[in-house]
């Protein structure tokens, strides 16, 4: 995977220590992440709306209704950015001021392009779930003709991305060092519960593999 570096676009000004844009690192990130937020201008107002998504080498792939305001204005060739943030931890500090997160961002800015392959389109519909479950593709009835024609699934190329990441203590200033006010880190982690089954599901039918041995 490729990207062009900073652009315009996505060069990054503030707090620029923090940023990247190699490709690995983009995609390590993209591949973290469960949600996407695709930002537009529809009728001169911006619309920010939170999909799933899945990258597949140098492309992310969105998925939704032909129906989809969003998705139609994708398609039309308008100019879009996603973001995809994963959070993990809240940075207390001392300040107030210096208070902050820790966290790994990634934002993109494209023109996406339609997926209209039908082979290219079965990828797609595999790497979004087994994006959000890996390996639970092959467990579930896949989708009718019917449902893929209600489907647009559209592909925005990683060529112009930016990563922002900050890990670590707080940082303050030398004066409040002394200060009797505790400063450190609450890590976050989104954890994996046990699953729960459909009521309507017959008691004899198992859990599947994906489903038992999934963890984030």
């Amino acid at each position: 995977m490729t990207t062009e570096g900073p652009t315009e676009r996505t060069i990054i000004h503030r707090i620029a220590e923090h940023a990247s844009y190699d490709s690995q690192t983009v995609g390590e990130v993209l591949d973290a992440g469960l949600i996407a937020h695709v930002g537009i201008i529809h009728d001169g107002s911006p619309v920010v709306i939170p999909m799933v998504y899945a990258r597949v080498g140098d492309t992310l792939y969105l998925h939704g209704s032909v129906a989809s305001r969003l998705m139609r204005a994708l398609r039309s060739g308008i100019p879009a950015c996603v973001t995809v943030t994963v959070v993990d931890g809240i940075v207390l500090a001392r300040s107030a001021f210096n208070m902050t997160m820790n966290y790994r961002s990634v934002v993109i800015h494209g023109t996406a392009r339609l997926i209209q392959d039908a082979a290219d389109r079965a990828v797609v519909f595999r790497a979004v779930l087994d994006h959000l479950v890996p390996n639970h593709y092959d467990t579930v009835r896949p989708p009718s003709e019917s449902e893929l024609a209600q489907t647009m699934l559209i592909g925005i190329p990683l060529t112009e991305a930016s990563v922002k990441i900050r890990s670590g203590p707080p940082l303050e200033e030398p004066e409040d060092l002394g200060l009797p006010i505790w400063a450190g880190e609450i890590p976050l982690t989104l954890v994996a519960l046990d699953p729960i089954p459909d009521p309507d599901l017959e008691p004899t039918i198992p859990v599947p593999a994906s489903v038992d041995n999934y963890s984030y």
